[in-house]
């Protein structure tokens, strides 16, 4: 008995020191995947999202005045004509992402829209800025679609929305104080004989032009091309992938997949959920500092103010996202978040008060910005396979270019300062995202119970234990 209970005992720690052995290398693993892909997927995000919308700043700073953009519809032309190519060459840009590369698709559109930005600030016509938005929204399509791709190659389903919220966070934090950056950046008024608001489109695009020649140093491939991991940190990425949802290795991409995916309707679905969530969040960047100079204030003062309402926001999204995470359940917090979003814009339309409105707006915002890691985590979690995979993540962004050209051309100059048709239908919007949510929930729902059940023909999304996230 002696030798027995010695050799068992010796098993038993040895499978121990393992088990400690795979954790701490997980552990270490993880990290370095979160340190090498978040931050600068982040930035690059962040300085996407700060050179698409500081047409309001600058327009407030002095744009609008020298381009004359506030004669008929000059300034919702220019805003809307950016998502034209925008929505239509982001699947394409997808389909093509693992066979161009990913550092090499990023770094030259990054390079592109960082040089088109810094032409923005050297027109004295406003057809040219017209045009300059069409190359900008050409340029930035393949951006934000690949990176929510590539990330959710790396990481397990239930992880996504914590790394999607901080990816978010940083980028939409930046967009918050982008505002004050004009304001700083307005006041080098006359500076080598270049106006105020050149100035902000000079400086933003040195930026990130910078930044996308960095990129190509820096920015990460998809797990199995990666090259900052040893062999046996990749094989276990690719190990936890496959155990958890079997699609680590890329199936072949064929013209027939990509139209067989986009039979499924729930793809369409996530789309329309993300494009109802874009468009406050489009119409708050685009509008809040012309509304906020519209009520009264100062120009100062008006970029100033339209930081503070995305600080509630980085609370309620770096929360609702744990929850989800750590429940493995999306609908109920998006419900929940979509509530807070219809409050805040209902604040912001029925009241007289100006002080009241500024509320509501930063509602608004704690509601709304959660929702996009949500959705997109919602989304990216109920399919199996990277062909699908590329195809629901570019349908899914898709669909946020369609939220910006509703909100460039419902809220409209001649409805400033309150935008009541706007805000009206940004309500609506989120009622048709609680219908959708709705309709998603109740199909997933259905389905698992149906897989569990055994009345199926085979497993959901042809993988032998996988279940929808609820």
């Amino acid at each position: 008995m002696t030798v027995r209970f010695t050799h068992t005992n010796t098993k038993t720690e040895s499978l121990s020191v393992f088990q400690c052995h795979d954790h701490e290398l997980e552990r270490k693993t993880m990290r370095s995947v979160d340190w090498h892909i978040l931050p600068i997927l982040s930035i690059i995000y962040a300085l996407a999202l700060i050179d698409r919308v500081n047409l309001g700043a600058a327009t407030a700073a002095g744009m609008g005045q020298d381009l004359k953009l506030a004669i008929d519809a000059r300034y919702t032309i220019v805003t809307c004509v950016y998502f034209v190519p925008y929505v239509l060459f982001q699947l394409p840009a997808n389909l093509i992402l693992r066979r161009a590369g990913v550092r090499n698709l990023i770094t030259i559109s990054v390079v592109g829209w960082g040089s088109v930005q810094i032409g923005m600030g050297f027109l004295s016509k406003w057809t040219h800025l017209a045009l300059c938005r069409v190359l900008l929204g050409t340029l930035e399509a393949a951006y934000f679609p690949a990176m929510v791709f590539v990330i959710s190659t790396w990481y397990k389903r239930h992880e996504v929305q914590k790394r999607l919220a901080i990816f978010w966070l940083i980028a939409i934090t930046a967009v918050g104080f982008s505002p004050i950056l004009a304001y700083a950046l307005s006041l080098l008024h006359g500076k080598f004989n270049i106006a105020g608001w050149s100035w902000i489109f000079i400086v933003e695009g040195a930026v990130t032009l910078l930044l996308g020649i960095m990129s190509w140093f820096f920015v990460p491939e998809f797990p199995d091309r990666n090259t900052f991991l040893t062999a046996e940190q990749t094989a276990l990425v690719l190990r936890r992938i496959e155990k958890d949802r079997g699609d680590s290795v890329p199936d072949p991409l064929t013209c027939q997949k990509v139209l067989t995916h986009l039979s499924d309707w729930t793809l369409w679905a996530s789309g329309i959920m993300f494009m109802c969530a874009s468009i406050p969040a489009y119409a708050l960047a685009y509008y809040i500092s012309i509304v906020l100079k519209g009520i009264g204030w100062s120009t100062a003062i008006a970029l100033l103010l339209s930081a503070p309402p995305y600080g509630p926001a980085i609370f309620t999204t770096i929360f609702f996202s744990w929850l989800s995470d750590r429940h493995k359940h999306r609908a109920g917090y998006i419900l929940i978040q979509a509530i807070m979003c219809i409050f805040g814009l209902a604040l912001m339309a029925f009241t007289e008060n100006n002080a009241i409105r500024y509320f509501g707006a930063c509602v608004l915002n704690a509601g709304n910005i959660g929702t996009v890691p949500g959705i997109i985590a919602y989304a990216s979690n109920n399919v199996a396979s990277q062909s699908k995979r590329s195809v629901q993540s570019a349908m899914t962004i898709l669909f946020a270019g369609i939220g910006g050209v509703l909100a460039s051309t419902t809220y409209r100059e001649q409805d400033a300062p309150r935008f009541i048709p706007g805000l009206t239908t940004t309500m609506a919007a989120q009622g048709v995202l609680v219908i959708v949510l709705g309709a998603t929930h109740f199909r997933f729902r259905r389905l698992n119970r149906l897989s569990k059940e055994g009345k199926l023909d085979g497993p959901l999304e042809g993988r032998p234990g996988f279940y929808y996230t609820l």
